[in-house]
């Protein structure tokens, strides 16, 4: 039985202050959760975050990781400084990513290797825009994004390996996919790692669904038999909330 992943991705927002406080009042709300968490915080919050999670069952992780070991990459960290700051987890071509920093399918391939290669998961990223949706071509653009991310990945990469289905479309709108449809989304994804991988691999992925997943969807969403977890945006960044989709 896989496990099931809800990670939260709290964007650019807490500082180190805001950080330990909703990170203290979260642990005890989900001790007994039976799914991983994970949250995925502000490069400056990580070594905050980090205390305040020790003897937890929160697992830590970033929200984003560099190709290359080091270098002239003005602002960029790499895969090796977050696994000195006991990062487990990074976040790797979300939407954000690829709207307003030139993300490509490409670049997310680069970072994925980086990030595996160097020890760390990968919550790996994929959906599609609303003139995307619109036009039908939902299918076609994630399984594109996964062939991309994946290009020159070895079987064995797989286990270090979380998949996030997040049209984007559904990001901070309120808006969301119905159970279905986000289900059905994530069979096509799943349909196109078997292709590369094999229907065991396939089978074994652990794939979340991230847009807009509240306290008030999480069971609905959760239920549906493709969906193994969540990313969550907005709902992450209050306690309650968070706690009340771990514990759908």
């Amino acid at each position: 039985m896989k496990r099931p992943i809800i990670a939260g991705n709290w964007k650019m927002n807490n500082t180190n202050a805001g950080t330990k406080a909703l990170l203290t009042e979260l642990a005890p709300l989900v001790k007994d959760a039976k799914c991983e968490v994970v949250v995925c915080v502000p490069f400056t919050d990580i070594d905050t975050a980090r205390k305040a999670i020790r003897g937890t069952k929160i697992k830590l992780g970033a929200q984003n990781v560099h190709w290359a070991p080091k270098g002239a990459f003005t602002g960029e960290i790499s895969a090796e400084m977050l696994k000195e700051l006991k990062v487990e987890y990074v976040i790797i071509g979300h939407s954000e990513r690829r709207q307003y920093f030139g993300e490509t399918d490409a670049s997310v391939n680069a970072r994925l290797k980086a990030a595996v290669g160097a020890g760390l998961k990968a919550i790996v990223c994929v959906g599609e825009t609303l003139e995307e949706r619109e036009a039908g071509k939902t299918n076609e653009v994630v399984t594109r994004q996964i062939n991309g991310a994946f290009e020159g990945l070895e079987k064995i990469a797989l286990k270090s390996i979380v998949v996030a289905y997040e049209p984007v479309w559904a990001i901070g709108t309120g808006k969301t996919a119905t159970a279905e449809d986000a289900n059905d989304t994530i069979a096509v994804i799943r349909k196109a790692i078997r292709k590369l991988y094999g229907r065991t691999a396939a089978g074994a992925m652990r794939i979340q669904y991230g847009g807009s997943m509240n306290p008030k969807n999480a069971s609905e969403l959760m239920a549906m038999p493709e969906i193994d977890g969540g990313l969550i945006g907005g709902a992450s960044l209050k306690a309650e909330d968070f706690a009340k989709v771990v514990n759908y």
